[in-house]
């Protein structure tokens, strides 16, 4: 059986885990000397990793200009789509008045025969 790249990481890393839980077990239950410092460095990783990700969020929204208000945004639309409309209709002038332009001439040389 061939393993990608992925079911292989996907692999060591349950390995990985369940071999940590193991020996975080031993040291917690079966020694004395360490089990103390490993509840400490625990709760400060812990504590670490939520309050650093609150940090991170709190820096997101302090840096993060505020979004246009929802008003602002419906009267750029309203301006792109009047400038849309406006070049559609002289684009249709256009193709009228060469489409007269054309019996014009179709008139004229009618009219030389």
């Amino acid at each position: 059986m061939k393993m990608s790249k992925d079911q292989i990481i996907g692999l060591l890393l349950l390995i990985g885990s369940i071999i940590v839980i193991i020996v975080y077990g031993w040291i917690m239950f079966f020694v004395e000397a360490w089990s103390l410092l490993l509840l400490k460095l625990t709760a400060f990783i812990g504590v670490a990793a939520v309050l650093g990700i609150l940090a991170w969020i709190g820096y997101t929204l302090a840096t993060t200009p505020p979004p246009k208000p929802i008003e602002e945004i419906e009267k750029e639309l309203e301006k792109e789509l009047k400038e849309l409309e406006a070049s559609m209709k002289s684009e249709e002038k256009k193709e009228e008045e060469k489409k007269e332009e054309k019996k014009e001439e179709a008139s004229k040389a009618e009219e030389k025969k």
